[in-house]
């Protein structure tokens, strides 16, 4: 049988959707990763293989291929864990549930708890911007991960809670953080430009340059003040948006 799952890779500072492709078929026991996997994602397959067995869940006994596209990004880290042990119990028929719309990322243990994963921003940053309706991530990350608004995180701090969640046997409830960025207030400068006295023309140019997002070029002798405005520089700035605080 096969099975397909979504997660995500970071290249850079960007996420990138990975498809994680589990095939059963006959054969002698075996269990092969496939698609550009770094020395990482091919040592998963013993983290795997425990943490299904002991969730409670049973490991296949006949040939196992995972793929992981597209085939020429090279696949790096531990992140792809959870979702090569989802997309295995799905394909042994062991779960069925409708995972078209959610992405899946997470380090398993070897007793099935998922751990901390790196770059959890940038992959819920690409779930949103592709149309997924939830990311579910470890639990540990997830205030990182609600920093992004418009779909649903979900805290997975187990493997075997997951499968119970997902065949509707256990509530899935979604991540809801104790602050809103939004309503944090804005910082008390040391040096604030109110307090500078005199150095009008200069006070001019760089509330022009803070209101319009131009570049400043201060020259003059030592004891000129360059130091002085550069630090007072902050406190006429606009507050940042939600994107350009992610960013």
């Amino acid at each position: 049988m096969l099975a397909k799952v979504f997660s995500c890779a970071v290249i850079g500072l960007d996420g990138a959707i990975i498809e994680v492709e589990v095939d059963i078929s006959r054969g002698l026991p075996s269990f092969t990763i496939v698609g550009l996997p770094d020395t990482a994602v091919q040592e998963s397959r013993e983290r795997v293989r425990a943490a299904i067995k002991n969730s409670g869940l049973a490991f296949p006994g006949t040939r196992l291929t995972v793929n992981l596209a597209p085939a020429d990004l090279r696949k790096e880290g531990p992140a792809y864990d959870l979702p090569i042990a989802l997309g295995i119990i799905i394909a042994n028929d062991q779960l069925w549930a409708d995972v078209s719309s959610f992405l899946f990322v997470g380090e398993l243990s070897l007793d099935g708890t998922v751990r901390h994963t790196d770059g959890i921003l940038p992959m819920v940053s690409v779930a949103k911007e592709e149309g997924f309706e939830r990311v579910f991530v470890p639990a540990v990350d997830a205030p990182e991960a609600s920093l992004i608004k418009g779909l649903e995180v979900i805290p997975v701090d187990s493997l075997g809670r997951l499968a119970m969640q997902l065949q509707g046997l256990e509530e899935m409830t979604p991540y809801q953080p104790d602050f809103d960025i939004e309503e944090e207030p804005s910082p008390e400068y040391i040096t604030d430009m109110a307090h500078v006295k005199g150095q009008e023309h200069v006070k001019r140019a760089l509330e022009v340059a803070a209101a319009g997002g131009h570049n400043v070029l201060m020259t003059g002798p030592p004891g000129a003040g360059k130091t002085l405005m550069a630090r007072a520089m902050p406190s006429i700035l606009p507050s940042m948006t939600i994107e350009e605080a992610l960013e």
